[in-house]
């Protein structure tokens, strides 16, 4: 459940940009965004990184686009969202807070939290989202600079590393958890 409200925002707008306006899909994205923002602090949970960047991603995006952004290509506008997407990800390693650590703690028993390598777990999840976000971004660039190449490809590259990166971020910490803490002498 948790998975499919981070990801809430960025499925609506990718499904919207297929049917509607880009400036309809990036509102109703951003609407999303804040919906998923109230959703948590009605369970009492924190404002997370990552909603509260998407809804002021889409926002600003949405707002450029109507203050002039009329040659803006749909790829453009998915380079866009992707490139702020990234920029999320990883300022949020390099703030030493990995994006993934606010849904982690809140999701997980407390002896959970305290294990010495759910810390690396986070950073390390992070990271293999940031990875699917920059192949994200090449299969938007290619679009962009092969405008031969069809669509399917792109769309084929952005939903094998958005699975790819729900597959490992179900996976890893399991696995991880599972083996044995490095013994000290």
């Amino acid at each position: 459940m948790m998975l499919f409200l981070i990801l809430a925002p960025f499925g609506t707008f990718a499904a919207l940009m297929l049917v509607v306006s880009p400036a309809a899909s990036l509102f109703s994205a951003a609407a999303v965004a804040v919906a998923t923002i109230g959703y948590d602090l009605y369970r009492g949970r924190s404002v997370k990184i990552l909603a509260a960047g998407a809804a002021l991603l889409f926002t600003a995006i949405g707002f450029c686009l109507l203050a002039g952004g009329e040659g803006l290509t749909d790829r453009d506008i998915r380079l866009a969202v992707d490139l702020g997407v990234l920029t999320l990800a990883l300022g949020s390693i390099l703030l030493r807070l990995p994006f993934t650590l606010q849904y982690a703690r809140e999701s997980v028993p407390a002896d959970t939290a305290r294990h010495p390598a759910f810390m690396t777990i986070n950073y390390t999840l992070s990271w293999a989202w940031t990875c699917a976000f920059v192949a994200m971004i090449i299969a938007d660039l290619l679009a962009v600079y092969l405008p031969s190449l069809p669509v399917w490809v792109g769309l084929g590259v952005a939903f094998a590393a958005r699975n790819s990166a729900i597959f490992f971020t179900r996976w890893y910490p399991k696995h991880r958890l599972a083996q044995p803490a490095p013994q000290s002498h």
